[in-house]
């Protein structure tokens, strides 16, 4: 691995032997604190997922869907968290919508956070679970100065939310988002939390809150009822991969878009791209060209596994690939006619330990806030996942009730051939995310450039067509070529909500391990 910074930075590499890289430090720290008091890599994990719900409520609550894979230091697993439809819903329930509602409570599913937390700590925790919850009670009860990429998102999001039930209430103290360096607090989070850790998450789908979530959504008009709540439970699929170079690169399965990333990468391995580099224009335009047959690819066929007529097996079929690849012009940018996809709002972290274990964790209620909606009295913000569905007749993403949506959020990772932990690692940002595994599977695995050199390094997005945003640190002359091969570009600051994403990236070392945490979020990597 090279330790260079070819490109502009805020920050280092972080070293040690226990890493935490999230994306808000007060999550950070919450989750080496939990190392350093004899939790493992997983306790970590969870104890900064919780935080970042009450420190980053613009991409996460408690309400939000998750998904992690894990490596205990033996082997790999993959959880999948997320939430299905209300079992109630029917495709005639949207009927003359143009799409998916993307706020209010039609765009609600089951939230599957909490289940990932209390499935996570039974199988692989070290620590009481109602230690993991210490930190984030204490924010939510005390307050905590919100970060500055933070604040700015709420502002956004308030312009658009506040008329949402119960939105106000819990976001808008004095009436508006709170400014970078202002305290804010949410005592009715803090309860709620209090209440899940005291439960094990029990109160959260069979108790109080579940009767609460389930009123709430009653008084509206939704379908979101308390047996929806108590039906949910979580899957351990295992992860789907692809060889690419000399390592493995895993993701979690349908009903996400992780496919996509493999779809991408096993099309990158049959070009020249090693040989270009990945900040050439040749080797740009390769990336972009493989992503736009990987997402096409995705929003033809992902969704819940029970409704796809394609298998992932066959999607990432050496054929198949070989045939993708071969579509790939050189000379010219293409359209293989993909969807346009929607900004993102989410959350991601990686950890590791001493012992070996690595976590890589995502949790999201898309769009951040989700829909928008806050259950009174309880601090507990619900996903807008059903935004996800499509309204074609037929496709198999089509809405209908206790079906899981086609998921954008992701968490990535890298073993060795053999399957030794090497990389965790993740991109939040919507439709970014598989667009981000890509762009950090070939820094790190092609070029052997550091988690940090990777995160900082110019990025692009493929939007529809042959549209493609990308950062204005693009060097002028790089963009002047891309737009001659025929892409066009729109051209965009880092900071720009959610375009981008943000990444955290944990890899192993022959001794220790490396962090790098997105300098375009709040947050850091922190070891000892």
């Amino acid at each position: 691995m090279q330790f260079e910074t070819p490109y502009a930075s805020r920050r280092s590499p972080v070293l040690g032997d226990n890493v935490v890289a999230t994306s808000q430090p007060l999550a950070a720290q919450a989750g080496l604190d939990a190392l350093a008091d004899g939790g493992n890599a997983v306790d970590a994990a969870l104890a900064a997922a919780i935080t970042l719900t009450v420190v980053e409520p613009t991409g996460n609550g408690v309400g939000s869907d998750a998904f992690a894979i894990v490596h205990d230091s033996h082997r790999l697993h993959g959880l999948n968290a997320s939430g299905r439809s209300p079992a109630a819903w029917r495709p005639d329930r949207f009927s003359g919508f143009e799409s998916m509602p993307l706020r209010g409570w039609e765009s609600v599913t089951t939230p599957g956070a909490v289940s990932a937390w209390v499935a996570l700590s039974e199988r692989f925790g070290a620590l009481p679970f109602p230690r993991l919850f210490e930190r984030a009670i204490a924010y939510a009860e005390g307050g905590f100065p919100v970060s500055p990429v933070i604040a700015r998102l709420w502002t956004l999001g308030a312009r658009e939310l506040s008329a949402q039930p119960g939105f106000a209430e819990a976001f808008l103290p004095d009436g508006h988002a709170p400014t970078a360096g202002e305290r804010f607090r949410n005592p009715a989070l803090a309860a709620t939390l209090r209440a899940i850790a005291e439960s094990r998450g029990d109160a959260f789908y069979r108790g109080d809150l579940a009767e609460r979530i389930a009123a709430a959504a009653a008084a509206n008009g939704a379908a979101l009822s308390a047996d929806d709540l108590a039906s949910h439970a979580v899957d351990w699929p295992g992860t789907i991969h692809i060889h690419y170079n000399d390592v493995l690169a895993h993701e979690i399965p349908p009903n996400g878009q992780g496919v996509a990333a493999l779809i991408a990468l096993g099309i990158l391995d049959r070009t020249e791209l090693r040989e270009v580099g990945p900040d050439s224009v040749a080797g740009l335009h390769l990336q972009i060209e493989a992503t736009k047959l990987a997402l096409a690819d995705a929003h033809a066929h992902v969704a819940d596994p029970a409704t796809m007529t394609v298998s992932p097996d066959e999607l990432l079929a050496p054929d198949y690939l070989d045939h993708r690849a071969g579509l790939i012009d050189r000379r010219r940018a293409g359209d293989p006619g993909h969807g346009d996809p929607r900004p993102g709002g989410t959350v991601y972290l990686s950890t590791a330990d001493a012992a070996g274990r690595m976590v890589s964790f995502i949790q999201s209620n898309y769009l951040g806030f989700g829909s928008g909606v806050v259950v009174p009295g309880t601090g507990i913000s619900m996903q807008g996942r059903a935004g996800g569905f499509s309204l074609e007749a037929g496709h198999p993403n089509q809405v209908d009730g206790g079906k899981r949506p086609f998921h954008t959020i992701i968490p990535g990772f890298l073993t060795t051939a053999d399957g030794a932990p090497l990389t965790s690692y993740g991109v939040m940002g919507g439709p970014m995310q598989a667009q981000g595994h890509v762009q950090m599977t070939v820094r790190l695995a092609d070029f052997g450039q550091d988690p940090q050199a990777a995160c900082d390094a110019p990025r692009w997005r493929v939007l529809a067509g042959r549209r493609v945003a990308v950062e204005a640190t693009m060097p002028d002359n790089t963009r002047t070529a891309l737009m001659e091969l025929g892409h066009e570009l729109v051209v965009e600051e880092p900071e720009a909500a959610f375009g981008f994403g943000g990444a955290q990236i944990v890899h192993r070392l022959e001794a220790g391990y490396v962090a790098g945490s997105d300098p375009r979020k709040d947050g850091q990597a922190v070891a000892f």
